[in-house]
Parts: C-alpha cells; sequence; structure tokens
C-alpha cells in the first residue's frame, strides 16, 4: 500500500482529530555515530545500543519523568526535546493531544557525539507517527516514513547525518539532492562492529564547529573525498581497508584544541593500525573493526575514558 500524503491524514483527522486520553506509544532508537573519519556531516552508523521512551496522552499540560544520562539538566515541560519534536510531528499530521506525558531512562550520554539529541528528535517524531496511527507495517517492526522522519528531523536538527542513521538504521550517507535532504544506505560487511570510548565529559557540538576553518586546502578535500570513498567500499566489503577509509583532513584537527585527550586516544589507537576517528563532534572516540581487531582493546582502559562494545544497530522503531 503507498504511503499517504500527510494532506490526506491531516484531512481524515478534520472531525475526529483529538488524541484519545489514555493513548500509549513506546519508542526505541539507536544510539549513533556521524562522520566516521572522512564523511563529514554526511556518514552515519547505527549502533545496537538503544534507548527506549514511552509517550502517553494525558487529559491535559506535560509530564516528564526522566532518569538517567543528563536527567538532572532536561527540562520537565513542553520544551523537552522529545516532546517538541512529538508536537511538530502531530501537528504536521493533523492530531493534536489535550497532553502528553514522556517516560524514558536515558542511556545515552549527552554531548558526547553519539547522537543523543538525535536520539530524542527522531524518537519524539516516531512517537506522534505511532500516537497517529501513521505507520508502515511489515513483518518484522512497525516504522513511519523514512521520508517523512528524516524532513522533519533535519529541520530540528539542523544537519542530517545521525539523524538520518537513527531514521534508516546501519550506514547511512545523507546528503542535499533536488529535492531535498535524501538518503542512500550502504551496506555493512557481517564482520564489522564497533567499539566506543566514551568520553567522561562533554563537548558542545556548537562549540567544536566554531574551531572549524571557512576553507580547507585543495589538497586536503581532495584526500578526504578520496577516502569517503574508500570507507564505503570497506564497509562494505574490504574491512582490511577501514583504517585507511577513515582517515580524515577536513575536521578532527582542527577541533584538537577542545578535546586533546580525545585526538591524542585517536593517534594511539591509529599509531596501531586501529580505524579510530571522533565520534561525531566528540570527544568520544569510536573504532571500527572486526572482532578480532577489537579484542585488542580488552583491558586496556584510558584515563577518562569507558569503553564499551556495539554493533552495527537497525532504525528506530515503534514497539507497541
Amino acid at each position: 500500500m503507498p504511503w499517504p500524503p500527510c494532506a490526506a491524514w491531516a484531512e481524515h483527522f478534520t472531525m475526529s482529530n483529538v488524541l484519545p486520553v489514555g493513548s500509549t506509544v513506546v519508542v526505541e532508537v539507536p544510539a549513533t555515530s556521524a562522520n566516521l573519519g572522512p564523511g563529514f556531516d554526511c556518514f552515519g552508523l547505527a549502533f545496537d545500543w538503544r534507548e527506549r521512551i514511552e509517550l502517553e496522552v494525558i487529559q491535559r499540560g506535560f509530564q516528564v519523568e526522566v532518569t538517567g544520562e543528563g536527567a538532572a539538566e532536561l527540562a520537565r515541560d513542553e520544551s523537552h526535546l522529545i516532546i517538541r519534536s512529538a508536537l511538530t510531528g502531530l501537528a504536521d499530521l493533523g492530531v493534536r493531544a489535550p497532553g502528553l506525558r514522556l517516560s524514558c531512562r536515558n542511556t545515552i550520554p549527552h554531548g558526547r557525539g553519539l547522537g543523543s539529541s538525535s536520539a530524542a528528535t527522531v524518537a519524539g517524531l516516531t512517537a506522534a507517527a505511532g500516537l497517529a496511527g501513521h505507520l508502515k507495517r511489515s513483518e518484522d517492526q512497525n516504522r513511519a516514513d523514512p521520508a517523512w522522519l528524516l524532513r522533519h528531523a533535519n529541520a530540528i536538527e539542523g544537519h542530517p547525518d545521525n539523524v538520518a542513521a537513527a531514521i534508516y538504521g546501519g550506514f547511512v550517507l545523507a546528503y542535499e539532492g533536488h529535492q531535498g535532504v535524501t538518503v542512500a544506505q550502504a551496506s555493512v560487511h557481517p564482520t564489522i562492529q564497533a567499539a566506543v570510548y566514551i568520553a567522561a565529559q562533554p563537548v558542545g557540538t556548537h562549540a567544536a564547529r566554531r574551531l572549524l576553518p571557512l576553507q580547507v586546502p585543495h589538497v586536503d578535500a581532495a584526500a578526504d573525498a578520496g577516502r569517503a570513498a574508500l570507507l564505503v567500499h570497506a564497509m562494505a566489503s574490504d574491512p582490511t581497508k577501514l583504517f585507511e577509509g577513515t582517515r580524515d583532513w577536513l575536521h578532527q584537527q582542527y577541533r584538537s584544541s577542545a578535546m586533546p585527550r580525545s585526538y591524542e586516544l585517536v593517534t594511539a589507537l591509529r599509531g596501531e593500525g586501529l580505524a579510530a576517528f571522533i565520534s561525531g563532534a566528540g570527544p568520544s572516540v569510536a573504532v571500527l573493526g572486526t572482532t578480532a581487531d577489537l579484542d585488542q582493546l580488552d583491558g586496556r582502559p584510558f584515563s577518562g575514558f569507558q569503553l564499551r562494545r556495539v554493533g552495527v544497530g537497525t532504525a528506530a522503531s515503534v514497539l507497541a
């Protein structure tokens, strides 16, 4: 059945567009890594590290029950990113809720380059689609229309790499096409996994971006483009090329002053031939490789970081 346009759903709900109190949706979203070295603002990878949220329609107002990572700093009203995203989605679908209660236990650290804000954005939009009954149904999951999710998530987040990975799962390439932001899903060799050195202290994405120069040497841009193409090949069919494919000239060296320990860790790991890079805007560090590659990291702590092994993850989905 073809996906109906949002306008059609808006018309469908004109007579009865208020969600009934007690309606509940449970959503899971993955943690993600962006850039993967040379794919600045276009490559994204979903991990099998998932976060679950529940959104319930209540009689009035907004209630936020949150524990875990960043709980003390998060808003407890409609300004919470998940609720803001859900309200954006509901409005576009022509549906409204008299009130919403959000329940979640955060597991993705905030400000560490692991897609916490993207996960929240995608979770809210996916929950809105679930509450509105605006889902594609398949054998293995209930999913909102990915293109609809991407359009709104990119507008909220401001860049598409992490949100695209959370929406589509796996390894993605997000780019600006003639019809707006578009995603190509790339293959991942079944032996490829990841390890993440999670930084103890955050670095803000905007602070990291301010360190980037307005221009880079042509030779660096050309080299980076070549390595990005090589990384797509390495991810799909030749994991032995992951080390060379994750080499970057565009952004990591310029951000090193904001996260010197992260850059030190990347340098040390790459000195051993491991495909390490700053995850997203940092300061966490990710490493791609086979099981044998990543086994070298076990029992080797690095001060200020916590090591976590992860696999390649699937898309955001509605569980119930």
